[in-house]
């Protein structure tokens, strides 16, 4: 899009938190990416997304265009094929795939007309979850839009390619960010996880090939398009391409997101972009990437953002929203919540995780309350090996372990006080 410079996903967005509505968007450029794909051939298109090293925005970093080239394609090719745009955003802290839902839709929009393209899908789906009341409003009307214009549709702008997209809103479960509880809710099944191979590229919406990519993932296709695979990895500070929608929350001076290069470190996310702590307030660590990643202390701020550089430093990028804890949270009791949160969004499926979250939530709640035993810390660190991968049918266990098996090493002598205090330090100093 013309003029959006270094900010491709938010360089034209309206103030006032109003949508582009289709003109505007085509005035900065818009669906130029589209008409340009449309002169591609599939594989080309493939390439050069795979060239920008785009890596998956929802959390598991994986390059979009290899992700792509496992669907089968040409003649001979299994169809229907399906592409889904996963705007099941439930991931605690995470807030960034609504603002493009709500504010850029038609870039949501035309990244799955040329990622359907790509391939050789006929038909897409928005899989939104039930609260995101606006973002599903807007996100129609953009849709009724582009079939006026004729971006989707049958023939598209005179080319020949059919290409339709539905919203579907979700009951809303956390699992159905998954990619194959998805493909289940989708089916109009129970939201449980399938197990892999086969992979959804090959065997995913009712057993045809089907790509699950993220809403931001997908938002980044038509600027590769336009500008060239060359152009966007130049607009990262890392190996990684592109840019990315950083978020911070908790109590700094300006919580929000921020679209800055792939590579922007902690600290300048932190400092620079919210402004720092609130005054009274003092850092005493981060997540970087939601909830289910693991904690960065002072020392570790200075790590990039970005998929492996977060990795050496014993995290995870994830979805690269921050939560912060200053110095009056207490870290028992924020890991009480957060387990407590993914014990009762476990689908239930398969053992470990069904009981075992709920036993880790009952531990932490008995310890922030004063109940707990020295013995209880030991069996808290057992569960983080029991609910790891390869132990669990899907991520959702090891997830909700990993701010655990962290705290546990960074906040051991809380832990350790509040049982032999019999309660929560911080709590009794507040009283």
């Amino acid at each position: 899009m013309a003029g959006v410079g270094e900010k491709p996903l938010t360089g034209r967005l309206k103030p006032g938190g109003e949508a582009l509505d289709i003109s505007e968007y085509e005035v900065y450029g818009g669906y130029k990416g589209l008409r340009k794909a449309l002169r591609m051939d599939p594989s080309e298109i493939r390439k050069e997304v795979k060239e920008a090293n785009l890596r998956g925005r929802g959390g598991a970093g994986f390059n979009t265009g290899l992700k792509w080239s496992f669907v089968p394609t040409g003649k001979d090719a299994p169809r229907p094929k399906y592409l889904i745009a996963n705007a099941d955003e439930m991931e605690p802290g995470t807030f960034k795939d609504r603002l493009l839902l709500e504010r850029n839709p038609h870039l949501v929009i035309e990244g799955m007309i040329i990622a359907s393209f790509a391939i050789e899908a006929e038909t897409a789906f928005v899989f939104l979850r039930w609260e995101y009341t606006l973002a599903a409003k807007r996100m129609r009307k953009a849709i009724a839009e582009a079939y006026e214009r004729g971006y989707l549709g049958r023939n598209i702008l005179g080319s020949g390619l059919s290409i339709d997209i539905r919203v579907h809103v979700s009951a809303g479960r956390y699992i159905c960010g998954e990619e194959t509880a998805l493909l289940n809710a989708l089916e109009g099944r129970r939201a449980i996880p399938r197990s892999k191979p086969p992979f959804p590229q090959t065997s995913g919406l009712w057993g045809r090939p089907t790509v699950v990519n993220n809403v931001e993932t997908l938002s980044n296709v038509p600027h590769i398009i336009t500008g060239g695979a060359e152009w966007y990895r130049k607009l990262s500070r890392s190996g990684d391409g592109g840019t990315k929608l950083f978020g911070v929350s908790g109590r700094v001076k300006r919580p929000g997101l921020w679209e800055l290069p792939m590579g922007t470190t902690a600290r300048e996310i932190l400092e620079e972009h919210a402004g720092g702590m609130a005054d009274g307030f003092s850092f005493r660590c981060l997540m970087p990437g939601g909830a289910s990643t693991e904690f960065i202390c002072e020392d570790g701020l200075d790590v990039k953002m970005d998929f492996d550089s977060v990795q050496k430093a014993g995290s995870r990028l994830g979805t690269g929203t921050m939560i912060v804890l200053d110095h009056t949270v207490c870290p028992v009791a924020a890991l009480h919540n957060l387990e407590r949160f993914f014990a009762e969004e476990s689908c239930g499926w398969c053992t470990p995780c069904r009981e075992g979250l709920p036993w880790v939530a009952r531990l932490l709640g008995a310890i922030e309350d004063g109940k707990g035993e020295t013995e209880d810390i030991e069996t808290l660190r057992e569960h983080t090996g029991s609910l790891w991968m390869g132990k669990t049918y899907c991520a959702l266990a090891p997830g909700a372990m990993e701010p655990l098996k962290s705290g546990l090493a960074v906040f051991r002598e809380d832990f350790e006080r509040h049982i032999r205090e019999k309660g929560c330090p911080l709590k009794m100093e507040r009283r």
